[in-house]
């Protein structure tokens, strides 16, 4: 039902279903995703042919292990996919030691990133958890996930250059352009796959390897040609 990219890495495919179910449709799932090297993004999609429960929207959640224990802290929820808007990029910071990722600057979390023994490249295991829940659940989270970003953005007094509204709203659009076309590369390349399935009528499976082929000739022209997909027509030569 859903796949995880991160910057750098092979496609994630190796989905757990945490709930599964005998006689119905299991609501919760995870991936198992190892914190070194580093990243402070992940993008996650509804892989094509994938239609969530009417009424319904895969909360988006991570878990990482504590920076002085090691252990496994709360799951933390941090966006949301629904049909209108199936795939998504999610902003991931590993707390650190000091004040648990809460309240610093994009600055200052981009230069712990680089430190040596920082939390962001320490050796451990993060877990993304999806889980399909009703939408009346996830906006209340939406809601507070977006005063907590509003209080982590970098004041006037920090900020070496400050950005307009309008040059944030276009780094927006440019970074939701971008996961449309990745999503669309995908879908386009998968149609052709797409076989009826017959346990389950009226819907069509796409086969794991097509998915690997359209991942290597991803990277493939990612390698060639990075710009690729920041061109108003992503095929054009």
């Amino acid at each position: 039902m859903f796949s995880v990219v991160i910057p750098g890495r092979p496609c994630l495919t190796d989905i757990v279903a945490v709930d599964s179910q005998p006689n119905g449709q299991a609501t919760k799932f995870a991936f198992t995703i190892p914190l070194s090297p580093s990243f402070t993004e992940i993008v996650v999609f509804l892989l094509p042919g994938t239609v969530l429960p009417p009424n319904t929207g895969a909360a988006i959640y991570i878990q990482l292990p504590d920076p002085n224990t090691g252990n496994p802290t709360d799951f933390r929820f941090i966006g949301a996919l629904a049909n209108e808007k199936p795939s998504g990029i999610f902003k991931v910071q590993a707390p650190s030691q000091s004040n648990n990722g809460l309240g610093r600057t994009e600055a200052e979390q981009e230069d712990e990133m680089l430190d040596e023994g920082s939390a962001g490249s320490a050796n451990g295991i993060a877990t993304l958890g999806i889980s399909i829940e009703p939408v009346q659940n996830i906006a209340p989270q939406l809601s507070a996930l977006e005063a907590e970003s509003a209080y982590t953005e970098p004041s006037i007094s920090t900020a070496l250059v400050q950005q307009t509204p309008e040059q944030r709203q276009q780094k927006q659009i440019t970074t939701k352009m971008l996961a449309q076309r990745i999503i669309g590369s995908a879908f386009n390349f998968l149609a052709s796959f797409a076989e009826s399935d017959p346990s389950n009528k009226g819907h069509e499976v796409v086969p794991l390897k097509s998915f690997r082929d359209w991942w290597t000739k991803f990277e493939r022209r990612i390698d060639m040609d990075p710009s690729f997909l920041e061109r108003a027509d992503p095929n054009a030569t």
